[in-house]
This record gives C-alpha cells, structure tokens and sequence, in this order.
C-alpha cells in the first residue's frame, strides 16, 4: 500500500474511532438534571376554520354530496397521507380542510363525478402526540392517550433504541415559557433505577442520540442551538 494510501486509511480510522468516542457518553451542551424542566406550555387551541393546517394522526368528516359510501371519517396516517375510495393517498399535512376538500374533488372530477360538491371538516386534531427521532428502531410521530408516559416508556413506542444508540445521551424538547427548551437524560441509568424517569408531554420531541445519525439528522439537529450535544465532537 502506497504512504498516501496509509494516511488515507489512518485518517478514516482516527474518524470513526473518533465518532465512536463520542457517542458512547454523555457530554455535549445540553443540561443533565434540569431541576426547572417542568411542563410544557399549554397547546394553543386553533380552530378549523382560522387556517388549521392537517397534521399526522388528525381525524376528518369528508362528506362527499351524492356518494354516502365515499362520505366518511378518514385518518391521517404518522406519514402524513390521508387514503380514500377512488381518490386514492393524498398528502393531507399542511393542507387546511378546505385544500383538501379541492384535492380530493379535482381526483374524483378527473374519472369519477362531475363537479362533485366535496366539504372537509376536522373532528379530531392529534395534540396529543410526541416526536420520537435519531437512533430509535423505528422512529416517528406517535399519538399518546396516556398523560403519565415516561421516557423509558416513549422509548418503547419506537421499538427502542437501535444498535448505533448512544443510551447514555437522550434528549427532550419542548416549549416551556414560550422559549424552546431541553434537558438531556441517561437512558441506562434511568433503566438501572439511579435516575428518576422524566415524564414526556404531548408536543415534546425526544432524540436519540448515536453514530448512526444520517447526515440529514445531523443537519437539522445543528439548526437547534441547544441539540448541539450530538455534534460536540
């Protein structure tokens, strides 16, 4: 092997040693033991009618004139599609109701129904859910109906961490006095009974941290000053 082929190898090397160094502790910027990370700001209840947009697990009353077996209640799915009869999946999140009300009677207009009447009204909005991202198995929006869930607990609802998951750095996110905030957490000693399990609120995000962040992840995580515990290599 050539000398700069030995360098280029070494430096690979030293990388990835040092991208597992890093992952396996706690460290980083965000707080351990924050005593004042307490609950999160209450939601800010928004009508259907002022601009509500769809988002992952909102339940809609699509009501379809001349079709009953098309009018029903439909869900949003945790990737952000809504699936109808002849209408097939639509990306429903961000949409308002009345953009989703023109999505679906421009497909149904396409084959089906001439100029169908089609309204679209919220009847359950998916508050209570929380965000669960980084090295998890599988990660994702999850609707939560149980207001005593833990960490250990929404851990779970993502299958747990994966096998790249540095346990020892966990991180919660959320609104507390119209500030984003966040606290970092030991998963292992949290499991071994040596730290209190921290109760998870609706709205929170929770993330992972771990060496096999995508670089996407990576990215989004350095616009949030405070998760810069992932990144302090």
């Amino acid at each position: 092997m050539t000398r700069s082929g030995l360098i280029g190898r070494a430096t690979l090397v030293g990388s990835i040693m040092l991208l597992s160094a890093c992952a396996s502790g706690r460290g980083g910027s965000i707080p351990y033991g924050v005593s004042n990370f307490g609950a999160p700001d209450g939601p800010k209840v928004v009508k259907a009618d002022q601009g509500y947009k769809l988002t992952p697990l909102d339940k809609v009353t699509v009501m379809v004139f001349g079709a009953p077996d098309l009018s029903q209640d439909y869900s949003v799915d945790q990737s952000g599609g809504l699936t109808m009869p002849l209408v097939g999946r639509v990306d429903a999140v961000g949409l308002t109701t009345s953009d989703l009300a023109a999505v679906i009677a421009r497909r149904l207009n396409e084959k089906y129904l001439r100029d169908p009447n089609v309204t679209v009204a919220l009847k359950e909005s998916a508050s209570q859910v929380v965000t669960i991202d980084g090295s998890v198995k599988q990660p994702g929006v999850f609707a939560i109906t149980n207001n005593s869930l833990t960490l250990v607990q929404a851990i779970a609802i993502a299958h747990g961490p994966d096998e790249l998951a540095n346990p020892h750095r966990v991180a919660i996110f959320r609104m507390i006095n119209g500030k984003r905030s966040a606290a970092a957490f030991d998963l292992t000693k949290i499991r071994r009974g040596e730290e209190q399990d921290p109760t998870v609120y609706p709205g929170d995000t929770i993330i992972v941290d771990g060496s096999g962040l995508k670089s996407a992840q990576r990215g989004l995580l350095q616009s949030v000053p405070l998760a810069a515990i992932f990144l302090a290599l």
